[in-house]
């Protein structure tokens, strides 16, 4: 597996049929994700790893881990509809090409508020609303996967990088690494008016 391959995997995924504006449901970039997942990989951050896709919408954080290794993966989401594409998307990978029958995408879906996760993992990936629609709900999800994983990938505005920083030394944490990105949002709702909209988006690893 290489990352374009991977990059050329997610992109035939599906996306959410019908995104709501409060949860923020926007579709993740197969690049950004490709991207991060290999970066993630390399740093001995997947392979053999049990991992948590918060707010996992279809699945594509999740599913390119198994890709890359990882021993399980929890697909947690409070969409039910959105679970069931992201099972979609598990069976479509798993048979569309007889290279992946051989690898174990072991996944465990959930239907969970971000809030109720009770578990202990080794990484989380996870590409979290804003906080634009719902006030604070990006640091919901930081606080609860800093709660269940010592290695945190969390996608966050560029801007946030202070608040993150001053956030994370209060959970005993660290930013190790940042990637930055020109986060590409595909319109999805009546109200856009411009196919693609860009905004300066970073992941950043967290380590306790």
């Amino acid at each position: 597996m290489s990352k374009s391959k991977l990059a050329i995997i997610l992109s035939k995924l599906e996306v959410f049929n019908d995104p709501k504006v409060r949860q923020e449901q926007y579709p993740t970039d197969s690049e950004v994700a490709a991207s991060i997942l290999w970066n993630a990989y390399l740093l001995g951050d997947i392979e053999g790893k049990v991992i948590v896709d918060l707010g996992c919408g279809t699945g594509i954080l999740g599913i390119g881990a198994l890709l890359l290794g990882a021993k399980r993966v929890f697909l947690i989401d409070m969409d039910y509809k959105v679970l069931e594409q992201a099972k979609n998307n598990i069976l479509k990978v798993k048979s569309e090409s007889s290279m992946y029958n051989n690898i174990d995408l072991k996944a465990e879906l959930r239907l969970a508020d971000v809030g109720g996760v009770k578990l202990k993992v080794d990484v989380v990936i996870e590409n979290p609303p804003f906080g634009t629609k719902v006030k604070h709900s990006d640091r919901l999800f930081l606080e609860k996967a800093l709660e269940i994983a010592p290695i945190v990938y969390s996608f966050h505005k560029s801007e946030s990088k202070s608040f993150l920083e001053g956030f994370a030394a209060q959970k005993n944490a660290k930013i190790t690494h940042i990637w930055n990105f020109r986060f590409p949002l595909k319109a999805s709702f009546e109200f856009h008016r411009r196919q693609i909209h860009r905004i300066n988006v970073s992941c950043f690893r967290f380590e306790k």
